[in-house]
């Protein structure tokens, strides 16, 4: 009797898929977090680095120093 029950719980946890399904949300949902992070990262330093282009640019041309 024990072992039926037992075979029957297990029958019914492989089956169950809801467990799964919140994972595979979690696991979308960090890649998607992780995605931003590196695009605004990536996008910040190009910025940064057209900021101090243009901060040069107008220093060169007689302008004053940019903070």
């Amino acid at each position: 009797m024990i072992i039926q029950a037992i075979k029957a719980s297990v029958v019914k946890f492989v089956k169950d898929e809801d467990g799964l399904t919140i994972v595979e949300y979690a696991v979308a949902g960090g890649l998607i977090t992780v995605g931003v992070v590196v695009a605004f990262t990536t996008l910040g330093k190009n910025v940064n680095v057209q900021i101090k282009a243009l901060c040069n640019a107008l220093t060169a041309n007689g302008g004053t120093a940019c903070p």
